[in-house]
């Protein structure tokens, strides 16, 4: 996939230090670009608000504008997944030219998009901050997480990286999310092949800098109010 436009006008990201956050920060740091962080406080709120709104009408972070985006144009993305592909396509980087590889990646982004994000999410929820200890809940999601984790094991069992023989975004996309791995209940000796590569990602310097990146800002989620913010009621007001 050929550049969209090389540029150095700085990128705008509207982020918080959570897996989807991380993705994009390891990709910018990955790809050099110039980029300004902005905190989305979403224990507090923030993704509510209606400048935020305007370019993430889903609420989520991350969010993204490009003040040089394809054609010189301005353009803001929400999604990560769609972040990392306009990433991809602006720098040349990180997404195989050819079409057969680049859909090999694309495949492990949308598994990455499509499971491992919503089911270690939900894992980590019922495990580490649902009211209620729900058996089944617990269960079925850890029991998930370990049958995502055996796939991932067995891909990397044959190939040094997910999507294959090169790091890509596919790789950016999942890493994040292994990084909570004691809260989604996984013991990292049933997956030696994942754990390999995990180490290896955690140790690339961009990823060393992305993961760090809002990351002083973030505090473990203990109130009652940011409960409600984040799992209650406030998600579902109509705006």
């Amino acid at each position: 996939m050929a550049p969209l436009q090389r540029s150095l006008s700085v990128i705008e990201i509207f982020s918080w230090p959570t897996p989807n956050g991380h993705k994009i920060h390891i990709m910018l740091e990955e790809c050099g670009l110039p980029y300004r962080v902005h905190p989305v406080n979403i224990g507090a709120g923030d993704q509510f608000k209606p400048d935020f709104l305007k370019i993430s009408p889903n609420n989520k972070i991350p969010a993204m504008t490009d003040p040089q985006g394809p054609e010189g144009k301005p353009i803001s993305l929400f999604e990560s997944g769609a972040i990392l592909l306009y990433l991809a396509a602006k720098t040349g980087r990180f997404l195989p030219q050819s079409d057969h590889q680049k859909y090999e990646v694309l495949q492990w982004l949308m598994f990455q998009m499509g499971s491992i994000g919503p089911m270690l999410g939900q894992a980590h929820h019922f495990r580490t901050y649902a009211p209620e200890k729900l058996e089944y809940a617990i269960n079925r999601y850890t029991n998930e997480a370990k049958r995502l984790y055996g796939v991932m094991d067995r891909q990397l069992g044959k190939n040094p990286y997910i999507a294959g023989s090169q790091y890509t975004i596919a790789d950016i996309a999942i890493f994040p999310w292994l990084r909570s791995w004691q809260n989604q209940g996984i013991d990292w000796a049933d997956y030696p092949h994942l754990k390999a590569w995990f180490d290896k990602i955690a140790q690339r310097p961009a990823v060393m800098r992305g993961v760090q990146v809002l990351a002083d800002l973030r505090r473990p989620i203990t109130g009652d109010k940011e409960r409600e913010i984040l799992f209650g009621a406030t998600q579902y007001q109509k705006r």
